[in-house]
């Protein structure tokens, strides 16, 4: 009975994974594009049934303070190779390093297995690192981020506004 049920979670958790993308196409906190970023992608799903695409740690990590009175079922991360959905709490997370983030300065990478982050830390280095010290790096840096993504976006509008 018990591997029975495991089965069926692991099917389960496969369809929501290969169909994530076509229900929540772009982050609802930024905008972006999730395909576009689905080595970075998160999904959220709150034990009231609802979920939540996002297109990074940093959007997630707003969507759940913003949502503080809902419990987090299940929280699921692109694995930064295969773009594969995996669980966010069991991944092999890299903070910083060389490559640059998504809406991050201090980039933050999820990988299914700890070889796979050894692997790109020794190309672009960077720490490993469990869930929660990734999502508490996140929360550090939202200050400083959202700074960021405001002055880029502002540069965009008046590159913009110049065309015109």
């Amino acid at each position: 009975m018990f591997v029975l049920a495991m089965f069926c979670m692991l099917v389960s958790a496969n369809l929501l994974a290969d169909d994530d993308v076509s229900k929540h196409k772009s982050c609802p906190h930024c905008g972006m594009d999730r395909g576009q970023f689905s080595h970075s992608r998160m999904l959220v799903v709150y034990d009231d049934g609802t979920e939540v695409g996002l297109c990074s740690l940093h959007c997630a990590a707003l969507d759940l303070a913003i949502n503080i009175d809902k419990t987090p079922k299940a929280i699921y991360v692109g694995d930064f190779n295969t773009k594969r959905l995996i669980d966010a709490e069991q991944a092999f997370w890299v903070i910083g390093g060389n490559k640059p983030g998504v809406m991050t300065k201090r980039a933050k990478w999820a990988f299914e297995s700890k070889a796979d982050a050894e692997a790109f830390i020794k190309k672009e280095e960077g720490a490993i690192a469990n869930f929660d010290q990734a999502t508490k790096a996140s929360y550090e840096d939202i200050y400083a981020d959202t700074k960021m993504i405001r002055e880029r976006r502002k540069m965009k509008r008046m590159q913009m506004e110049k065309k015109d």
